[in-house]
């Protein structure tokens, strides 16, 4: 019965399954069990995995893999794939600090170092714990629904949605659910630019 439920509505099981895996630590932070809120980024690709599983099977993770491993693209579009992210972690920046926030802290080599060392000891801790699942899965199901930009705004409330318990906690300042929304856009643009790249 679960299943035929999935597969009658695959986005509303997406999203759900996405915010409850990354956030299922959250109650037990609220109720004091654990010490800080437990923020599992990997809940989106989890969750595009599941319901692949459940209605698709193997064409649906085939199809998810050629997404995931479309490289060859326009060098411009690599210019702007690495250049997109650092540009707008900039642009964040100079908004919360024009909103009156403190400048950021800026890491010292060695957090550096620890940062990459995490990232490569849990790679699910990034963008590639999400991204599969937003871009690789998400976008295109909106898309068939949808208009590009409309399905682009649809995804990128939703994104922002799963960000905001980390504002709640702190985490996050409200100016990144904003900046959240308009990298979402332009992700999904430079998706489509490339022929439906989620790399």
């Amino acid at each position: 019965m679960a299943r035929s439920w999935i597969g009658r509505h695959r986005l509303v099981a997406f999203f759900v399954l996405a915010y409850a895996v990354t956030w299922v630590g959250l109650p037990f932070w609220a109720f004091g069990v654990l010490p800080e809120p437990l923020f599992l980024p990997c809940g989106p690709l989890v969750a595009a995995l599941v319901v692949i599983g459940v209605t698709e099977g193997r064409p649906g993770f085939r199809a998810l893999g050629a997404r995931m491993t479309r490289w060859r693209v326009g060098w411009s579009w690599w210019v702007v794939a690495l250049g997109l992210p650092p540009a707008m972690v900039l642009l964040a920046a100079l908004l919360n600090g024009a909103a009156g926030a403190a400048a950021p802290a800026l890491p010292s080599w060695g957090g550096m170092a620890l940062l990459f060392g995490l990232f490569l000891v849990n790679p699910l801790g990034g963008a590639l714990g999400e991204e599969p699942g937003w871009r690789g899965y998400a976008q295109p199901c909106l898309q068939a629904r949808w208009a590009p930009l409309v399905s682009a705004l649809a995804l990128g409330a939703l994104v922002a949605g799963w960000h905001l318990p980390l504002v709640a906690t702190g985490q996050l300042g409200t100016v990144g659910v904003v900046t959240t929304v308009a990298i979402t856009v332009l992700y999904a643009w430079l998706f489509n630019r490339t022929g439906g790249s989620a790399r």
